[in-house]
This record gives structure tokens, sequence and C-alpha cells, in this order.
């Protein structure tokens, strides 16, 4: 049989099984992580609206760091809540 170890990460279900392992024992470092990224990439988009001219070009560059941010700040608020709804440790 096997025993079950002490140093073993607590079993995923449903949607944690896609987080990738080493996020997973590290969820609200990597939470502060990606509000960062979202927060450089927010800053990006707004330099790239700001700085030039309002050619498509430049809006869909704009458009594309902005997207990839709400992404970024979509995961870390999913990260987040996957941390308030774990029991609390002994």
């Amino acid at each position: 049989m096997n025993a079950q170890d002490d140093n073993t990460a607590p079993s995923r279900t449903g949607m944690r099984r896609i987080i990738p392992r080493f996020e997973f024992r590290r969820l609200h470092t990597m939470a502060r992580v990606r509000i960062a990224a979202g927060a450089v990439l927010v800053g990006l988009g707004v330099t790239t609206l700001v700085g030039g001219s309002f050619t498509a070009k430049a809006i869909a560059w704009a458009m594309f760091f902005l997207v990839l941010a709400a992404l970024q700040f979509s995961v870390s608020y999913w990260y987040l809540a996957i941390l308030r709804s774990a029991p609390p440790r002994p």
C-alpha cells in the first residue's frame, strides 16, 4: 500500500488542476507577481495610447497590452479566491 506522506501537496480538484504545481504551491506569491505584471501591461497600454498618434496600429497595440493586463488581473483574482476558500492551516 502507498502511505500518505506529510510532504505531499494537497489534492487539486476541478479547475485547480490546470494551475501548474509550481504556482499552486505558491499561490499568494504568484498572485502578487501577476498583479505586478498586469500593472506593467496597463502602463504599456496607456503609454502606447498617450505617446503617439492615434493610428489604428497604435490603438491595436494598446488594446493588446490592455487585454493581456485584464487576463493577468483575472487570474490573480482567481488565485486569491482559491486562497480565501482554503481551510485554515492548523
